[in-house]
């Protein structure tokens, strides 16, 4: 039999990339990550042009825990000799193929990484005190799992097939369509339904005949990027927020959305100047239509494309839409793999059916706690806005890390937040009469 491992880690995305490349300075530490794709690759469908990544680059897959090691964004541009002109851009963020390139260059140096491996099952064996993982290749052993499989695209309910004509956002540079005189409806009204609009717009994939952009909001609202808003993606903040109540977090998490799911101001700027120059400047029959406040509400299949039916919700009005081409910028979803079949019966979960999870990252199940089934991108519900995004992705990462080492291997102390997020006598302490007002 194998030498157990350490630390297993399930699917290779940029989260379970930033663990990879955190191990990788700790001696001894013996992990291993699968990956059922031949070779990494990070949303390769999105990869449209003009599309900047909302979170800076220091934003890395290490740098906030340990701007020294050697898989940082800096030593990325200096080992690809272009520090000096990345400098001479002045940018705050960069672009999403930039930032591809450098996860790619990433995964291609660390031999933790194992690719073409499917995974059929994970298990416990009580006995041994091991996770069992079993892929295409072999079985595996190890003290820690970590699942780190991202998310499905999600889909309105009316939409039963996806083809050529009708598919997810995350396919676009895939499919690569030829939009030239076609009839084209975006669904969804935040960064990718606007990204995807204006490479349209632009005729990126042919002059479109006509273009629609359907958005539930009742606006194409913007990104929330103030200073205070910011300090949302913080570990202090996250550390605040794990310990409210789930009705407090579900209230925060709905005034936060625009925190996460905007559209960049530039974003809307160039969009609205681009329309402006070819309906106002240069007196253009107007072909593209933006349409919030609208619901999809059946999706009807016609000889020539499509039908969208929506509902206004302000006015309560229905409209239909003809479109030869319909693209759905609706987001991605949860989900619980098969392969974890083995061990769902051992698994606690929320009222409604999601994991409980703790402060660290792990699974709350019936196991060894000694032994922790640790989760990526699956706890937004308790950990809050930021648990999806790239903002704390190297913060998570080293606390995982730490708990499955059983130290302090990376120093996450931080120095107290400008914002005082909880009030001195919570009302748990009160009821116990258990409080200390210092001012």
């Amino acid at each position: 039999m194998k030498q157990p491992l350490d630390f297993i880690g399930i699917g290779i995305g940029p989260f379970n990339l930033s663990i990879a490349a955190l191990a990788s300075e700790v001696p001894g530490f013996n992990c291993q990550f699968f990956e059922s794709k031949a070779r990494f690759s990070w949303h390769p469908g999105m990869m449209v042009p003009e599309c900047q990544m909302q979170t800076s680059f220091l934003k890395d897959l290490v740098s906030a825990v340990s701007p020294t090691n050697y898989y940082s964004f800096i030593n990325y541009l200096v080992q690809r000799k272009k520090f000096y002109r990345f400098l001479t851009t002045e940018q705050r963020t960069v672009s999403r193929e930039e930032f591809a390139d450098y996860l790619d260059w990433v995964a291609s140096r660390l031999d933790s990484l194992a690719f073409s491996q499917q995974i059929d099952s994970v298990d416990f064996d009580d006995r041994q005190r091991l996770f069992v993982v079993t892929t295409s290749q072999g079985i595996c052993r190890a003290r820690h799992i970590c699942l780190g499989i991202g998310k499905r695209p999600a889909l309105p309910e009316c939409v039963s097939e996806q083809n050529a004509h009708c598919f997810h956002a995350s396919e676009m540079a895939l499919r690569n369509p030829d939009l030239n005189g076609k009839r084209v409806t975006i669904v969804g009204g935040g960064q990718s339904g606007a990204d995807l609009f204006l490479n349209i717009f632009r005729a990126e994939w042919g002059v479109p005949q006509q273009l629609n952009w359907l958005s539930r909001r009742n606006n194409y609202q913007a990104l929330d990027e103030a200073a205070f808003a910011n300090e949302y993606f913080t570990p202090d903040y996250v550390q605040s927020f794990f310990s409210l109540n789930d009705g407090a977090k579900q209230q925060l998490l709905a005034e936060q959305k625009m925190t996460s799911d905007g559209v960049t101001s530039e974003s809307l700027l160039t969009i609205y100047r681009a329309m402006y120059h070819r309906f106002e400047v240069l007196r253009e029959p107007v072909w593209a239509r933006l349409l919030p406040s609208r619901s999809l509400t059946a999706l009807h299949r016609q000889s020539q494309g499509y039908r969208l039916v929506t509902q206004h919700h302000l006015d309560q009005g229905y409209e239909h839409f003809d479109s030869d081409v319909v693209i759905f910028a609706t987001g991605y979803q949860q989900y619980r793999p098969a392969f974890l079949s083995p061990l769902v019966h051992r698994l606690q979960l929320t009222a409604d059916r999601q994991y409980q999870i703790t402060p660290d990252f792990t699974l709350r199940w019936d196991g060894p706690q000694d032994n922790c089934l640790f989760a990526v991108n699956a706890s937004m519900h308790s950990h809050g806005i930021a648990e999806p995004q790239l903002s704390l992705m190297a913060w998570r990462s080293a606390r995982i890390l730490n708990r499955a080492l059983g130290r302090q291997q990376f120093d996450l102390t931080s120095s107290p937040s400008v914002i005082h997020w909880r009030s001195q006598c919570p009302v748990t302490d009160l009821q116990h009469n258990q409080f200390d007002y210092t001012p």
